[in-house]
């Protein structure tokens, strides 16, 4: 089950989510921008995301526990929010990630395209996607 996120989830997003302080973890919850997923009482990840330029949905995190990785559910949340995103009547979306991680190869399985990069003094250099949440 994938749901908008509410303070009954706020223990156990602030449990895992160690990006993310508990004033503005209680704000984003607030402003309906975590998506939760459970499979019976089983949390399994959530989805944060925000505002680019206060108009574009840029997820900021999406992350499944450990147990759960390579069963599809990410794929799901994903795909998911991008149809609430479409509905919403957003034209894209977007996100990034570091040219480390291997995230940036799921979502670009997932139909998301480069459209940009920056780079912080002694970071990786930090990949920005873009995808229409119509496709």
């Amino acid at each position: 089950m994938i749901r908008t996120a509410d303070l009954r989830d706020f223990n156990v997003l602030k449990e895992h989510d160690k990006h993310i302080s508990e004033s503005e973890l209680r704000r984003v919850i607030s402003a309906n921008r975590i998506l939760v997923m459970y499979k019976g009482d089983d949390f399994i990840g959530w989805l944060r995301f925000g505002l680019f330029w206060d108009s574009i949905p840029f997820m900021n995190m999406l992350y499944i526990l450990d147990g759960y990785r390579g069963k599809g559910y990410g794929t799901e949340l994903l795909s998911f929010w991008e149809k609430e995103m479409a509905k919403a009547g957003h034209g894209k979306v977007m996100t990034s990630t570091q040219s480390d991680e291997k995230a940036q190869f799921f979502y670009r399985k997932n139909g998301y395209t480069e459209c940009g990069a920056l780079l912080l003094p002694k970071e990786p250099l930090e990949i920005v996607f873009i995808k229409d949440p119509a496709r």
